[in-house]
C-alpha cells in the first residue's frame, strides 16, 4: 500500500513561531543598541510577525509611535535587519533564524478611517434607520 499524498492546513507552528519572533524583536528594539542614528531615541511597536510556512522567511509588521518618520524607521530597520536576524537567532531557539522583512502596519489607520466613516452624521442616520443594521442587512439580505 502507497503512501497518499493530503493536503492538510497549515500548522500552528508558524503561528507559535511569529509570536516567539515578535517578542524578541520588541525586546531587542526596547533595548536601544542598535547603532543606527534613525532608530537612535526612536520607539517601534512590533504588532506582528507573520512567518513563512517553511520558517526561513518572516514579515514584521511595525509601527514607530504615533507613525512619526515612518520611512526613516523603515529603511533603518531594512539597514538593521542582519543584526536583528543574529539577535533573533540567540533569543528564539530555532535551527535556522528567518530572514526577517520589515512592513509598515496600517491597520491602525485603516480602523481609524472606518470609524471615522461610522460616525458621520449622514451614515449615522441611516444607520438608525435601518435599526443598526448595514444596508444588505436592513433590506432583508441578498435580495436587489
Amino acid at each position: 500500500m502507497g503512501r497518499q499524498h493530503t493536503t492538510r492546513p497549515q500548522g500552528q507552528r508558524p503561528l507559535r513561531v511569529g509570536e516567539e519572533v515578535r517578542h524578541a524583536l520588541a525586546e531587542i528594539l526596547s533595548r536601544g543598541d542598535i547603532r543606527d542614528p534613525d532608530l537612535a531615541g526612536a520607539s517601534v511597536t512590533v504588532t506582528e510577525v507573520r512567518v513563512s510556512p517553511d520558517l526561513k522567511n518572516a514579515t514584521a509588521y511595525v509601527m514607530p509611535l504615533a507613525g512619526r518618520n515612518a520611512e526613516a524607521i523603515m529603511a533603518a530597520l531594512e539597514r538593521a535587519a542582519p543584526y536583528l536576524r543574529a539577535q533573533v537567532a540567540r533569543a528564539v531557539k530555532l535551527r535556522h533564524a528567518p530572514r526577517i522583512g520589515f512592513r509598515l502596519d496600517t491597520s491602525f489607520d485603516q480602523a481609524g478611517r472606518i470609524d471615522a466613516i461610522l460616525r458621520r452624521p449622514d451614515v449615522a442616520a441611516d444607520l438608525a434607520a435601518s435599526g443598526g443594521k448595514t444596508p444588505g442587512e436592513a433590506d432583508g439580505g441578498d435580495e436587489p
